[in-house]
């Protein structure tokens, strides 16, 4: 697939619970949307970088992170690494991001840093995407996410509050959407940790896709061994073991983000 003068799309990876599959899906999306042919930038948002520890990056090797590029204006593109994926690079992530809120204070644009920071990537045609990892809360950093995002693609765990959950994080999006980026849409929300054998599981499928219809992607991630060791050997689970069930599922959820997006960008054009 040609990724040639094709404009970059940013996806915010974001649910303000922790532990609902948001680093997982970014890493593994953003390999599987590299292994179908696109350019992948892969935004560590989280002070607690797991991201860039799933893929394989070290602390000794976050020469720069993604703290230099929003405090200090260090340009997006040479905090970027390669990483062992082809087509996927890496604006990592450390401790020192968690300072950004303090630092900035109450400084004018500051919820602009990162949008700023992407747009001399949006004009150079580098990167078809860019997936930011947002922490698990609606602070500063997500907000700068969701400023500078095209769109919101929620990972939506399979359990009791999910709902709750899912109706603080919209109204979130609609705050944004009146305050500081009129253009955010929901790209779609993928459903996490999925276990056809708990029908609990299968009720809160049911009660999403009754609320949100068309917005849920009809791929499921299920609840997979394969994907909980893989960063651990800091490797995403399609390198870890392509032919599991959860790779698998990154690959056909991959499918259907490039179909909305062209989609989206037809109705743009």
């Amino acid at each position: 697939m040609s990724t040639a003068l094709k404009p970059l799309r940013v996806l915010a990876i974001a649910n303000q619970k922790g532990g609902v599959g948001k680093t997982t899906t970014a890493i593994n999306l953003g390999t599987a949307l590299a292994a179908v042919g696109e350019r992948v930038l892969l935004i560590d948002a989280d002070p607690q970088g797991n991201a860039s520890t799933g893929l394989g990056v070290s602390a000794q090797m976050r020469a720069k992170t993604l703290y230099d590029v929003l405090m200090d204006e260090f340009p997006a593109a040479g905090a970027a690494l390669h990483t062992d994926v082809p087509g996927l690079d890496l604006l990592p992530a450390d401790a020192d991001l968690s300072g950004v809120e303090l630092e900035l204070g109450q400084k004018t644009g500051r919820a602009f840093k990162l949008k700023e920071a992407l747009a001399p990537l949006r004009a150079s045609g580098a990167y078809s995407y860019a997936l930011i990892d947002c922490p698990p809360s609606l602070n500063l950093l997500t907000l700068n996410a969701m400023a500078a995002a095209d769109a919101v693609l929620v990972t939506l765990q399979c359990e009791f509050f999910a709902l709750e959950g899912l109706t603080q994080l919209l109204q979130t999006v609609e705050r944004v959407r009146g305050s500081l980026n009129p253009d955010l849409r929901i790209q779609g929300v993928v459903l996490t940790m999925y276990d056809r054998r708990n029908s609990l599981c299968a009720q809160v499928a049911s009660d999403v896709r009754g609320h949100l219809g068309e917005k849920v992607y009809q791929t499921v991630i299920p609840r997979n061994v394969r994907i909980a060791e893989a960063p651990s050997f800091g490797k995403p689970a399609l390198i870890y073991d392509l032919e599991c069930a959860g790779s698998q599922a990154y690959l056909q959820l991959a499918r259907e983000v490039v179909g909305r997006e062209r989609v989206e960008r037809a109705v743009m054009a």
